[in-house]
C-alpha cells in the first residue's frame, strides 16, 4: 500500500474536493489520486506524440516529418471547435 502524505490547499479547494468525493461515493485521498492518475507530465504528453506519429507513418503511410507536424493545424482544437459550433446551431434551431 503506497504512503500517504499531507499536502496544504485553500479551504475553499478542500470543501470542494470534499463535496465532490462525496458525490461520487469516494474518500477525499481517492479523489486525489485519481485527479492525479489523469494529469499527464510532460514526458508522458511527449511519449504519446512520439507513439501516435510512429503509428501515424508506420500503418497509414504518413510523410510528415515532426517539423510539419508541429507546424500543422492542432486538430484536436478543431475538432473542439466544430462539436461547440454545432452545439450552438441545434440549440439555435431548437428555440
Amino acid at each position: 500500500m503506497a504512503e500517504n502524505t499531507t499536502i496544504q490547499v485553500s479551504r475553499q479547494a478542500r470543501d470542494h474536493l470534499a463535496q465532490v468525493a462525496k458525490e461520487r461515493g469516494v474518500t477525499l485521498g481517492q479523489l486525489v489520486d485519481q485527479l492525479a492518475a489523469q494529469q499527464l507530465t510532460a514526458e508522458q504528453i511527449a511519449e504519446r506524440v512520439d507513439a501516435t506519429r510512429k503509428v501515424l507513418r508506420e500503418r497509414m503511410g504518413c510523410t510528415l516529418t515532426d517539423e510539419e507536424f508541429d507546424q500543422g493545424p492542432n486538430v484536436l482544437a478543431n475538432v473542439y471547435a466544430m462539436a461547440a459550433e454545432k452545439m450552438h446551431t441545434q440549440r439555435g434551431n431548437a428555440a
